[in-house]
Formats: C-alpha cells, sequence, structure tokens
C-alpha cells in the first residue's frame, strides 16, 4: 500500500474516491479570471487543514485535484505517473498545511508550487536510474570486451605465423618447394612424391628433409 493511501486514510479519507474525479484526458483549461471569493475560500481552506481539519482540506484536495494533475502531466507526460504525483503533492499539502501563510501567497500556487517540485523530482528520479542502466549496460560491455579483445589478438597471431611460414617457405628452392607442397599441402607420400616429380625415392626424400630443416632454421629467425 502506497504511503499517499495511507495518509489519505489517516485523514479519513478513501483516495479510491478521488481518483474518480481525475478525468480520463486532461479537462480543459479555463481562461477566465480567478474569482476572488474562491481564491480567498480555498485560502480559507487550506488555513483550517493546518489547524487539523480534515473536512477542509476534503475541500482544497477537491479543488485543486485537476489543476495538480494537469500540471504535473505537462511535466511527465505520463498520465499514470502524474496522478501517482498529484496524490503524493495533495498528501504533502495535508501535512505541511501548518506551514501555509496567506500573506505570502495563494493557497493555489502554494499547493501547485508542491505539486510542480515533485513532479521535477520525479523526473529527475527517473533520469538517474535511466542512467544508472546506461552505465550497468556499459560497464556489462566493457566487461565483455576482453573476450573480443582476445580474439583480435589470435586473429592477429594467426595472420603473423601465416606471415611466418610464408617467408620461410620463400627461402626454400623451386625443388623443395615442390616436394614440400606435394608432401604437405597435398598429403602425398615419399613414394607419390618420387613418381609425381619423377625422381628417385632417395632424393625425393633427401628433397623433403632438406626443406624441413631449411624452413625450421628460417622460422626460428622470424
Amino acid at each position: 500500500m502506497s504511503v499517499a493511501v495511507l495518509e489519505y486514510r489517516k485523514v479519513g479519507m478513501e483516495p479510491s474516491q478521488h481518483l474518480r474525479a481525475v478525468p480520463d484526458s486532461p479537462p480543459t483549461v479555463s481562461r477566465h479570471a480567478p474569482d476572488p471569493a474562491s481564491v480567498q475560500r480555498l485560502d480559507d481552506l487550506l488555513v483550517a487543514s493546518g489547524r487539523g481539519s480534515a473536512q477542509a482540506f476534503e475541500g482544497v484536495y477537491t479543488a485543486m485535484l485537476n489543476q495538480v494533475y494537469r500540471l504535473a502531466l505537462r511535466v511527465v507526460r505520463d498520465p499514470g505517473m502524474a496522478e501517482d504525483i498529484a496524490q503524493e503533492a495533495l498528501v504533502e499539502a495535508w501535512r505541511k498545511a501548518p506551514t501555509f501563510e496567506p500573506g505570502r501567497g495563494t493557497a493555489k500556487s502554494w499547493v501547485l508550487t508542491i505539486a510542480h517540485r515533485r513532479a521535477v523530482d520525479r523526473v529527475r528520479r527517473e533520469q538517474r536510474q535511466r542512467q544508472q542502466m546506461e552505465a550497468e549496460a556499459a560497464v556489462a560491455e566493457r566487461e565483455a570486451t576482453p573476450a573480443e579483445q582476445d580474439a583480435v589478438v589470435e586473429r592477429d597471431f594467426a595472420e603473423f605465423q601465416n606471415a611466418r611460414v610464408r617467408t620461410a617457405v620463400a627461402t626454400l628452392s623451386d625443388k623443395q618447394r615442390e616436394a614440400v607442397e606435394l608432401a604437405f599441402y597435398q598429403g602425398q607420400t615419399h613414394v607419390e612424391v618420387s613418381d609425381q616429380l619423377g625422381i628417385p625415392l632417395g632424393t625425393a626424400k633427401t628433397r623433403i628433409r632438406d626443406a624441413l630443416t631449411k624452413l625450421r632454421d628460417a622460422l626460428e629467425e622470424v
């Protein structure tokens, strides 16, 4: 149960009854000049509320609910959130009613100031929460980065190794390179290399052995 609901029940009000006073769409803003009598009456009601009259605050609540809601809606742009803010602001007005001083402003402006502050605070809180979520997402992304960096390192190392092998193979003679390519890239046996090149088996073995020795020495130097 929200604090707002608890506060309403403390003063003998049932919030579900008042929520029906909030229209589905924002009411039309009146363009008429304020009635001095109604302004004075609202001031008197808020003063009486500050002296502990729940009935007087019922009048303040009824008179101000729509205006407080519209103000909150203009700030937060969310009907549900604006409804919550309107309730919270009016609860705060009830709590602080003893501090209202008619000589320093009207009850209307006093209540709307509370509502505006509440709405702005809600927007800032939502922004902070969004920024926190974005920050946490950024941290999660940074935590995932090492794996991506490892992949880049692996790729770079593979390219480096391939470059070393190409450099080493370039040091072989044409006959040695031909024998190595048949034996290791095409998977032929010594006998098949001998037949393919038309050379004695011993010569094929010697070319392959000499080529491997030369490759090993070249790779150690690179």
